[in-house]
């Protein structure tokens, strides 16, 4: 077998530059050359292939994108191209599907697993909006390729749903997607799993005055124990989507007593320094099994 070569861009941010350090050093200790940084923004193709740093993307035996905060359409355009020709973790075609909530909610839903009820319409059908509000009494909008909890809005009264409409007015947003909002607790189970094994469990906790738990917005971690439902739900979801890596987030709806899958992200962070002090201790578990996984991969070529 040639010699191994794999790239590599990962966040750098909350710890992630160590992170970085420890994959690629396990990927040494098994043989598997590595070059990083490679940060598709900067890349330009021709007839000769996707150059990156002087690296031909086409040549490396496996690309590996971990970098939800830098992502961008420029970037995502040259990931799918490259999947096309190589290996990539998460496959190309499950991290997009992943990354709409509208048609990853389908793909859930069809497969069983239950999700918020969800809507969406052509934004100059807007009068949808004023329909669902008055059948669900209570609503979220979302943009479709949100994260981070960005863009959302809970609609609670006609004074917020008129409110969004100048803001819709503004955007070149397409459509308009709405779940309604489920009566929970404001805490979350996310839910790691890679290669289809589970890797852990914990909880986000929003802040008093708001309503997501995205850490982005506020939201305060929580140690918490998985229980077998949570983790069949999170397995099946990430098997539905077609993911190597997934953060499984899930809440309990408290009028309906069952877990409902509010979303599947394909970059789940890593426990940041502060986070480990406080508990969270999966991420060496979760870097060997990406480095398995990245061997396994590679090993098919």
């Amino acid at each position: 077998m040639k010699n191994r070569e794999v790239g590599i861009w990962m966040y750098h941010n909350g710890g992630g530059k160590d992170i970085e350090k420890k994959i690629v050093d396990q990927l040494k200790e098994r043989e598997i050359g590595v070059k990083t940084d490679l940060n598709l923004y900067f890349s330009n193709g021709s007839r000769n292939g996707i150059i990156c740093n002087d690296i031909n993307m086409l040549e490396l035996d496996l690309f590996f994108s971990y970098n939800a905060g830098e992502q961008t359409k420029a970037q995502t355009y040259m990931y799918e191209t490259i999947d096309t020709y190589i290996p990539t973790i998460n496959i190309y075609k499950a991290f997009a599907l992943s990354e709409d909530k509208f048609r990853s909610n389908i793909a859930l839903s069809n497969a069983g697993i239950v999700t918020t009820d969800f809507f969406l319409c052509n934004r100059d059908e807007n009068e949808h909006l004023f329909d669902k509000f008055k059948e669900w009494k209570k609503l979220v909008f979302k943009p479709i390729d949100g994260w981070g909890g960005s863009g959302m809005a809970l609609l609670e009264s006609c004074q917020s749903l008129n409110s969004l409409m100048p803001f819709l007015n503004r955007t070149d947003i397409q459509h308009i997607y709405l779940e309604k909002f489920i009566d929970n607790d404001f805490t979350d189970f996310r839910i790691d799993i890679v290669g289809g094994e589970f890797i852990s469990c914990y909880g986000r906790k929003a802040h008093e005055r708001e309503w997501r738990t995205n850490i982005s917005r506020g939201g305060s971690i929580l140690l918490r124990e998985a229980n077998d439902e949570v983790i069949d739900i999170a397995k099946k979801a990430t098997e539905v989507l077609g993911l190597d890596i997934a953060g499984v987030d899930i809440i309990y709806d408290l009028e309906k007593e069952e877990y409902v899958v509010l979303e599947v992200n394909g970059i789940p962070a890593f426990a940041t320094p502060e986070q480990e002090k406080m508990g969270l201790d999966f991420n060496d578990k979760k870097i060997k099994k990406i480095v398995d996984l990245i061997d396994s991969r590679t090993n098919l070529k």
